[in-house]
């Protein structure tokens, strides 16, 4: 249940939020505002409200008379996310290399040995988190206020296919292993190493992802 209050439509928006990432909500799917009110315990308002964030993520639209649908995104517009990405969270890397401290050094290398005991204990769940939080604190460190206002944008509208990336045979693994390397540049002070493994591991995604649309591009025809 949603607690009332002026935060009950963030509180809502996170929980939709993981819903359409784990494909609780389908792209496609209508939502309805009385059946997610009756399901999560908010008001209507709250629903609505909700609705209306997600829908600035570029997670849902709105079309008239037909309501709020979960907005698939096309496999080709995951990879040119993905290679956008790549560029501009090299860029963050850099200037995290740069910028950490100590404790946000310690803070890293932290996030980094949970990485690699999810992936390898093959908690898939914990691995998407903690890999969005290792992109997320090397974003915060860089504070670069307008690369970051863009990548959240970003993130949210290519999370579904981060999470099914992961779901893939030795993924995980391989996943992690590319965000140490970029953890290690930082907190070595290598901009160069930073930026580089950063992008390599975005591009490593986006390679990942053309491998799925071909893959579906026959089952199309």
């Amino acid at each position: 249940m949603v607690a009332p209050g002026s935060s009950a439509a963030h509180a809502l928006l996170g929980i939709l939020r993981t819903e359409i990432f784990q494909g609780a909500l389908v792209p496609g799917q209508r939502l309805v505002e009385a059946e997610l009110a009756r399901r999560h315990g908010a008001s209507r308002g709250t629903v609505r409200e909700a609705i209306t964030l997600l829908g600035n993520e570029g997670l849902v639209t709105r079309e008239r008379n037909r309501g709020a649908h979960v907005r698939p995104v096309p496999l080709t517009e995951a990879i040119e996310i993905t290679e956008v990405r790549a560029m501009l969270e090299g860029l963050c890397a850099a200037k995290a290399a740069t910028a950490a401290t100590a404790p946000e050094r310690r803070g890293l290398r932290l996030v980094a040995r949970r990485l690699t005991e999810a992936a390898e204990g093959g908690d898939v769940v914990s691995y998407g988190r903690l890999s969005q939080e290792a992109h997320l604190r090397i974003r915060e460190i860089a504070g670069h206020g307008t690369v970051s206002a863009i990548l959240e944008r970003l993130r949210y509208q290519s999370m579904r296919y981060q999470f099914q990336i992961a779901l893939l045979p030795g993924r995980a693994v391989r996943g992690a292993g590319e965000q140490v390397r970029v953890i290690d540049a930082v907190c070595s002070r290598d901009t160069a190493g930073a930026e580089r493994a950063m992008r390599e591991h975005l591009e490593a995604e986006a390679e990942v992802l053309r491998g799925l649309a071909e893959f579906e591009s026959p089952l199309r025809r």
